[in-house]
């Protein structure tokens, strides 16, 4: 019996480009039917989304099932936030909001084992398979194949950038522009030069450092991306999509509804 390595981890190494797509609906379905069409790995919120720790654990169980990893950004707050993710079978988890090496070293002890960090040990859940494997064998896999990312999102942060991609024990960044140009005062404008040369300055940063940058959406061209040193890519989210779709079904039939000649619609007898 063997624990599960890293899609993504496995994908970097190939010098592939691993593709997540974000989810904040909560269907377990949903996060399978995203591995039927083929992405490598699932961004489930905790953040912002009112996720119970069952449904979670479900959908993180409906990722395995087609050999995708499952990255969970988590609440801000202390050592049982991050860890029950981890616990309850997550590949990895995204930190919200980190602003200091202090924290991301603190992070980085709250979730690795001996010698990296200080995590409590247990091994009888998910992430263990339920004490059934040796336990080294659970401590190997929880530093080495369980993804930590820290994201970078405000001016605080961006300052620290350096000094916090120098910690040892964590794997990339995710740069956060919506949050990031909301701080500056130009909210929602992703591609503003100042928010593009933070982006620019924390990819710099995690790949000086041996780390990777994941970026949260595909705002600007794949290739300036790829030239930054991006090499994990979210391609959306559940609800943006659902919206495009929606939108496009309600205009295509109050399209064609416009072309219908007089004489159809006054057939309606309802009208």
């Amino acid at each position: 019996m063997h624990l599960r390595p890293s899609r993504i981890k496995r994908l970097l190494r190939e010098g592939k480009f691993p593709a997540t797509i974000k989810f904040n609906l909560t269907d377990p379905r949903v996060t399978e039917l995203a591995g039927v069409c083929g992405f490598d790995a699932v961004w489930l919120c905790n953040e912002h989304v009112p996720t119970d720790w069952t449904t979670l654990e479900h959908t993180i169980r409906a990722a395995r099932l087609h050999d995708m990893d499952s990255l969970v950004r988590v609440s801000k707050g202390g050592y049982s936030d991050y860890i029950r993710p981890l616990e309850a079978g997550a590949t990895g988890i995204i930190v919200p909001h980190v602003e200091s090496a202090e924290e991301a070293a603190r992070i980085v002890s709250w979730t690795r084992f001996h010698p990296l960090g200080k995590r409590a040990l247990d091994g009888g859940c998910t992430d263990g398979l339920y004490c059934a494997v040796p336990q080294d064998d659970y401590l190997e896999n929880s530093n080495t194949e369980k993804l930590v990312i820290l994201q970078i999102e405000s001016p605080e942060g961006l300052a620290q950038v350096e000094k916090i991609a120098a910690v040892p024990g964590f794997d990339g960044f995710l740069f956060g522009p919506g949050d990031f140009s909301h701080r500056i005062g130009k909210a929602g404008q992703l591609t503003d030069p100042e928010v593009t040369t933070a982006r620019r300055r924390v990819a710099k940063a995690a790949r000086t450092n041996g780390k990777f940058a994941m970026t949260s959406g595909l705002f600007v061209p794949f290739e300036e991306f790829v030239a930054e040193g991006v090499n994990v890519f979210n391609l959306g989210s559940d609800v943006g999509a659902l919206q495009v779709f929606f939108r496009d079904r309600l205009k295509l039939m109050q399209g064609n509804v416009a072309a219908l000649p007089d004489s159809a619609k006054n057939a309606n007898p309802y009208a």
